[in-house]
């Protein structure tokens, strides 16, 4: 079915205010980090030199690499880290040793996403609310107090939901960026031979004339593409054709035009580096500016805040993450989400960011190390999909990936060089967050090895018990098993201590697969254990919200119908004790039986009726 032109313009709208809110803002900042870093000289060539490198940087990550290869690259119609994760596994699933590392590498450069979430909402915000120091000095003693407000205030009605606001991200956004690109016209028109910066003799000629500096200056170019990973990981809300439409008609331009503005400003006034955005403002148009910047820099939060939601419930849902409270904030968007735990987490980690670092240039030192490891490893999983997936010629994918694999690597290494300045604050996110990753798919992965050890056979189990059948009653009891051919702790527990059996008993395991979405025609399969007992698998994928009751309604259709009055739902509850000699280090075990024990109920996160539930506990050593 072919999209209406109404329905393009009004997805372009939008993809504009989600999906460029972060990469839209940094002209705050970016140019002004290049230049206020003291290692460049004030001359038209070397002006130039930067403009250039400034607009090939944004052509060959964000126009080739992301929108031209990477937006192809889609999972079932998604995008981001974890999509891109899951076609790659799937993709090499013939070879165990090689989709292992893929997913120990996919789930690092989602914990980089964190750390890149923790920098983007402190550094757009600060920088935004810097602009009042433009007005007058005796304003620099508001700003970080300013910013923690509208932080606070932005983290505070995430649980409200997102969806009414959102309708103003897409108009306020293109305001912002029709703003942003006149400006840089106006100070282009009183120099219009910074337009020659286009060609990239100019970009060519400063590296190689300023090699080492060039490779220092790196770790602040890299500023003008992050957000970046937003045109990819958006993909799934507005569709590829609407996102390319955004970028080349639009964002491309605007931000391009107010580089180069910015560029003949301090081509004019060099002292202008300060603050070359607003100081290449009109006097009366600066505060309008740092309100209208203020909000793009909170909807480009915004956006990042809902990416963090939905990435943790992809994660949980592969199983990298411990069940975690998820509450849905619109009855039509099943996308729209709210995780308490993960906003407030961030919102801590945030207030402490700008707590420690104050200002924007002291907070562009620690960005950089989380993004180019982020894009670094999407050009890696992009190799094996295209090799594997789409099973193109190993030449030609190493010729398409290598290049933008080299660049990457090279904005990694220069940004390397800030780590003992701020760069070690979002990596020891990362790298705490992947701890947790890791620690959980181990510990799950020892809890079942100890399961199976010490379990019966389903099957064997059920024909042992029909031999002298115990007493049946009436309605349908669910065993909820991780497992489908161990017996349930919760069946022996039952049958030991009720000494009954009922009428009807389903065994349903939850099957989480590595695609987005699965539809229900393929989502239960089926088959009986003979006695009135079946085995049920229900299978959802990642942006699935597993709902058991609702997917045991299509039982309905094979015979039999659950009637809701009737029914009881057996879970059981393990409580994990470390004990030595076991499969990970003391710590790690203490890690996950504590992540165990704070997992939030496995029956709310299921959709199970809380007045049908039976919970039966036993204890698990690894």
């Amino acid at each position: 079915m072919r999209t209406s032109k109404s329905s393009i313009a009004a997805l372009t709208l939008g993809a504009i205010g989600v999906v460029y809110g972060d990469i839209g803002t940094s002209v705050l900042y970016a140019l002004k980090e290049v230049f206020g870093s003291g290692h460049v000289a004030f001359t038209p060539d070397n002006v130039y030199g930067i403009l250039s490198i400034f607009f090939w940087t944004l052509t060959t990550i964000v126009s080739v690499k992301y929108v031209m290869l990477v937006l192809r690259a889609d999972n079932h119609g998604e995008g981001g880290t974890v999509a891109l994760l899951a076609l790659a596994i799937n993709a090499v699933k013939d070879k165990p040793e090689l989709r292992r590392i893929l997913l120990v590498i996919g789930m690092f450069g989602a914990a980089l996403f964190y750390g890149d979430g923790v920098i983007t909402p402190a550094i757009s915000v600060l920088s935004a609310v810097e602009g009042l120091e433009v007005i007058s000095p005796k304003f620099t003693q508001f700003v970080v107090p300013l910013t923690l407000v509208i932080l606070l205030a932005l983290f505070w009605v995430q649980k409200r939901g997102t969806g009414g606001l959102g309708k103003l991200f897409g108009p306020i956004t293109v305001i912002w960026f029709i703003a942003i690109g006149a400006f840089g016209v106006i100070q282009i028109a009183s120099n219009p031979d910074v337009l020659k910066a286009i060609n990239p003799y100019y970009a060519v000629t400063f590296m190689f004339g300023n090699i080492q500096t060039s490779f220092l200056l790196l770790g602040a170019v890299v500023l003008c593409v992050t957000g970046a990973e937003a045109l990819y990981a958006d993909m799934g809300h507005f569709g590829r054709k609407p996102i390319r439409l955004a970028w080349f008609w639009m964002v491309m331009p605007a931000l391009t035009l107010n580089y180069f503005g910015q560029g003949a400003l301090l081509l004019a006034k060099p002292e202008t580096v300060k603050n070359p955005f607003y100081l290449m403002l009109p006097e009366f148009a600066i505060l309008p500016m740092v309100i209208l910047a203020t909000m793009a820099t909170v909807i480009a939060s915004q956006a990042l805040i809902s990416g963090a939601f939905s990435a943790t419930k992809g994660i949980m849902q592969l199983g990298y993450l411990p069940r975690l409270r998820v509450l849905h904030t619109s009855i039509k968007e099943t996308g729209q989400i709210y995780i308490p735990f993960v906003n407030w987490a961030l919102f801590v980690a945030i207030v402490l960011s700008v707590i420690m670092f104050k200002s924007s240039s002291a907070l562009a030192t620690a960005y950089g190390i989380a993004v180019c490891g982020n894009m670094l490893i999407t050009t890696l999983l992009t190799f094996f999909v295209i090799r594997y997936h789409w099973h193109y010629p190993l030449a030609l994918c190493i010729a398409s990936t290598a290049w933008f694999f080299a660049v990457d690597l090279a904005f990694l290494a220069s940004n390397l060089i800030k780590f003992m300045e701020g760069g070690w604050f979002p990596i020891l996110i990362a790298g705490a967050i992947f701890t947790l990753m890791v620690t959980w798919h181990r510990g799950t992965e020892l809890v079942t090895e100890v399961q199976k050890a010490d379990s019966f056979s389903l099957k064997d189990f059920l024909q042992a018990v029909f031999v002298s059948p115990p007493t049946r009653v009436e309605g349908t009891a669910v065993f909820l098993t991780t497992d489908l051919d161990i017996t349930p702790n919760a069946l022996l527990h039952n049958l030991k201590h009720n000494k009954v059996l009922h009428a009807h008993n389903l065994f349903v395991t939850v099957r989480n697969q590595e695609v987005p979405w699965i539809g229900m025609a393929k989502r239960l399969e089926v088959h009986s254990l003979g006695h009135h007992c079946w085995q049920v698998v229900i299978n959802y994928g990642f942006k699935n919200d597993p709902d058991v009751p609702s997917a045991l309604k299509a039982l309905y259709g094979l015979g039999f119908d659950i009637d809701p009055m009737t029914t009881s739902y057996f879970l059981s509850r393990n409580n994990v004790v470390s004990t030595p000699g076991g499969g990970m280090a003391p710590w790690r075990e203490k890690l996950f039986a504590q992540m165990h024990h704070n997992a939030s109920d496995a029956a709310d996160f299921l959709y199970l009726p809380s007045n049908a539930v039976v919970e039966l506990g036993s204890k698990v050593e690894i």
